[in-house]
């Protein structure tokens, strides 16, 4: 499969080039000459390309944004905007050249990945941004940058090591981990794993299944429906608040080690112990709802 380019207009920003007239703007360019790497240039590109018949896709970002967005469409639209910054017009050129797309096919998967030479690893960087069909399923990982997902109705799966991950109106299962990081998800539908090392976990307007947890951060989760999956949220240092739907018929099982249990639900045949624990069946019973936290609050509602 071969891209279709089209180059949008882009922009070069020279610390250090020629200006049109002495003065202050003279003063400035001798100043940022003296300082290493103080050419910046970018280009963006726009790429179209037929989506696979298996309507999955795999990308893989390195350094910079990355955003997925499903719209009513056939094909794929890729607009990579890539920026460097080098000690010269002429060596930042070479870099910017030198970061390109790869991108291999098959009859079910198209797989893109942003290329970056070591290099231009301390100065380059690709922001991707992808409009797809609705009914893409994606895989999505990334090193150092945001990633976005929204408006899908496929299963999808997002990896950032060091970058925050935001997921809007996605009907499908959902998987995504960061280690640093901030996990938003938002009028979701589906099964629901997020998992964050460092960073907190936000969660509104889901429907089905929930399954998150953090080293070290708050959840916070308001759900619209529950299935019988149910709900397992843990965290070791930060207080943990969910919200259910009016009525919910679920099991409940709440732990603190350190902290205080905060619970407006009715529970028939409640029972609790000095360890920090509280149990007992809300409605009828059914769906298991598991809240762990070391140290923090537990606010159920």
């Amino acid at each position: 499969m071969k891209f279709h380019t089209t180059h949008a207009e882009g922009s070069k920003v020279g610390l250090g080039s020629k200006g049109r007239g002495p003065g202050f703007g003279g003063l400035l360019r001798s100043l940022f000459s003296r300082i290493p790497w103080g050419e910046a240039q970018t280009e963006e590109q726009i790429l179209v390309v037929p989506a696979p018949l298996g309507r999955a896709i795999s990308i893989r970002n390195a350094i910079g944004r990355t955003r997925v967005v499903g719209e009513e469409r056939d094909d794929i639209e890729v607009r990579i905007t890539k920026s460097v910054r080098a000690e010269c017009e002429d060596m930042a050129a070479k870099l910017l050249e030198a970061i390109h797309l790869q991108n291999s096919e098959s009859a079910d998967v198209l797989e893109i990945e942003v290329q970056i030479p070591r290099k231009c690893s301390r100065h380059g960087l690709a922001h991707l941004e992808l409009r797809v069909p609705r009914d893409t399923s994606v895989a999505l990982s990334s090193t150092n940058g945001k990633i976005c997902l929204e408006g899908l109705n496929r299963p999808i799966r997002a990896r950032s090591s060091n970058g925050s991950v935001s997921i809007f109106e996605v009907i499908g299962d959902i998987d995504v981990t960061t280690a640093n990081a901030k996990v938003a998800c938002k009028c979701t539908h589906g099964h629901l794993r997020a998992r964050s090392s460092n960073g907190k976990i936000e969660v509104s307007r889901h429907q089905g299944s929930l399954d998150a947890s953090t080293s070290n951060g708050v959840i916070k989760a308001s759900l619209d429906s529950l299935n019988e999956l149910g709900v397992s949220l843990t965290t070791t240092n930060g207080r943990i608040a969910l919200e259910l739907p009016d009525k919910p018929d679920a099991d409940v099982d709440i732990r603190v080690e350190n902290g205080h249990i905060r619970n407006d639900l009715e529970l028939t045949d409640e029972a609790g112990d000095a360890s920090g624990r509280v149990r007992g069946r809300a409605g009828q019973g059914g769906a298991p709802i598991c809240l762990k936290t070391s140290n923090g609050t537990v606010s159920l509602r």
